[in-house]
């Protein structure tokens, strides 16, 4: 393998396929990267790959002689890192060795791969309609759902974002079982007509592919295969695979209520700002915070109480229907999901102290963001 390159783009290309490098390889040629030259293309491919999550992207360069080779994938990053963008770099593996020559105008290293045979195959499942997502759509459903899936192994289904098309629609949803937030994107799929199918990702892989989108602008489609426990996200150069969850995710739909008794509008910032400052005496003991509303107020009472350490309480603003109401919640999760609207009013709506409120903004039906409330001992 001989080729040259943009130190930049090759940079680039290391940051994106190194977070797909296993940090604790279960064999040492998981700790590095796949790197195959085509003279016939003119590229150079990058894949990192762990077993669960695979990252392939390639770049632009002038190939010589075709090849491959896997390197340890922390030292080659940070040497490329420090060398000076304006100046190329030139790789070379002779044929029947795995010692790799990197060379820049300021100097060059040797490093030692291993073969590329003995690096895993990503698992390409191509087979059948692609279903085809706009990409922007689906940044959007990931960047309002990722954060509801849950952080505990215990719960796998749940470490995963449900993704279900129908239609030219599409849907994300995401809980941890004290939280849910779906979004529907009616314009998610592309205008062809697509069968009905649903999949649960891992959300580290639904991260990486949030981060991989938004990381470059690009009109052009996502293409989604999934097959055998796999699924294959295609765009534009790139490639990520992941495994998929097995199991039925939850009917998260019979988890929102039909209708509500009680209803609280409010500026969405106020109350961001009113429950951040009320949250630093929350920490200190269990993360709750009361809400609480009184007859003919106009105001949003956000009260937290720690014990042996004190007391806050602050008064927002809202529009107010049905009868007063004393609700707790955490604060975080309430947090968590009104950072996640970009909208200016938000609704609150309630029944009762003890059953699911739900956080939808004034101006959208598609989000719903819903919390369990915390019982309150008196």
């Amino acid at each position: 393998m001989k080729l040259v390159c943009s130190q930049s783009e090759l940079s680039a290309s290391l940051q994106l396929v190194s977070r797909a490098v296993a940090a604790r390889p279960t064999h040492p040629v998981l700790a590095n990267v796949l790197l195959t030259a085509d003279a016939g293309t003119g590229r150079l491919s990058l894949t990192g790959f762990d077993l669960s999550l695979g990252i392939q992207t390639s770049l632009p360069a002038e190939v010589e002689t075709s090849g491959a080779i896997t390197l340890p994938a922390r030292l080659f990053g940070e040497i490329v890192t420090r060398l000076s963008a304006d100046s190329p770099i030139g790789l070379h593996c002779p044929e029947g060795t795995e010692q790799v020559e990197l060379t820049s105008l300021s100097g060059s290293y040797q490093m030692r791969g291993m073969a590329a045979e003995d690096f895993p195959d990503l698992p390409l499942v191509q087979t059948g309609q692609p279903i085809r997502l706009e990409a922007e759509a689906l940044v959007k459903g990931l960047r309002a759902t990722l954060f509801a899936s849950s952080g505990d192994e215990a719960k796998q289904l749940l470490t995963g974002v449900h993704l279900r098309l129908e239609g030219a629609g599409l849907e994300c949803a995401a809980t941890d079982g004290h939280r849910l937030a779906v979004l529907r994107l009616a314009q998610g799929v592309e205008a062809s007509e697509q069968e009905p199918f649903a999949v649960t990702v891992p959300a580290r892989s639904l991260r990486e592919l949030e981060r991989l989108l938004s990381g470059r602008q690009s009109s052009e489609p996502l293409s989604l295969f999934c097959d055998r426990g796999q699924v294959v996200f295609l765009w534009a150069d790139q490639v990520l695979t992941s495994r998929s969850l097995d199991g039925t995710y939850p009917n998260y739909s019979q988890l929102i209520p039909e209708s509500f008794s009680r209803g609280i509008s409010l500026d969405r910032r106020a109350l961001v700002s009113a429950l951040e400052r009320v949250a630093v005496l929350a920490d200190q003991h269990n993360n709750v915070i009361k809400l609480s509303t009184e007859a003919g107020s106009g105001q949003l009472q956000v009260q937290a109480d720690a014990q042996d350490v004190g007391s806050g309480s602050e008064s927002v603003a809202a529009e107010i229907s049905g009868e007063p109401i004393q609700i707790a919640f955490n604060v975080r999760y309430l947090l968590d999901g009104l950072k996640a609207m970009g909208c200016e009013q938000v609704m609150l709506h309630c029944n009762a102290p003890t059953t699911p409120a739900v956080l939808k903004p004034l101006d959208d039906s598609d989000f719903t963001y819903l919390v369990m409330p915390v019982q309150i001992r008196v």
